[in-house]
């Protein structure tokens, strides 16, 4: 199950899980749309490449909560 960070790692803009605009790479590392493009769609981390991350809704969230630990360093 994915973690749904909760925040992008390069500028810390929030990224509720319940909705679009967040990528991720195969690790998990977390990003906005905006700083997704910037970076080429390729995770500085990782050098993996950033995918759309699926939202998750309703009861599925409700029974499996985003993580609330932020990752932005900035």
């Amino acid at each position: 199950m994915l973690e749904m960070r909760p925040d992008c790692e390069r500028c810390g803009t929030d990224l509720p899980a319940d909705a679009p605009g967040a990528f991720i790479c195969s690790f998990e590392c977390t990003y906005c749309a905006p700083c997704a493009e910037a970076l080429d769609d390729r995770c500085p981390n990782c050098g993996g490449e950033l995918m759309d991350r699926p939202t998750r809704m309703g009861k599925a969230l409700a029974n499996n909560p985003a993580s609330t630990e932020r990752k932005f360093k900035g």
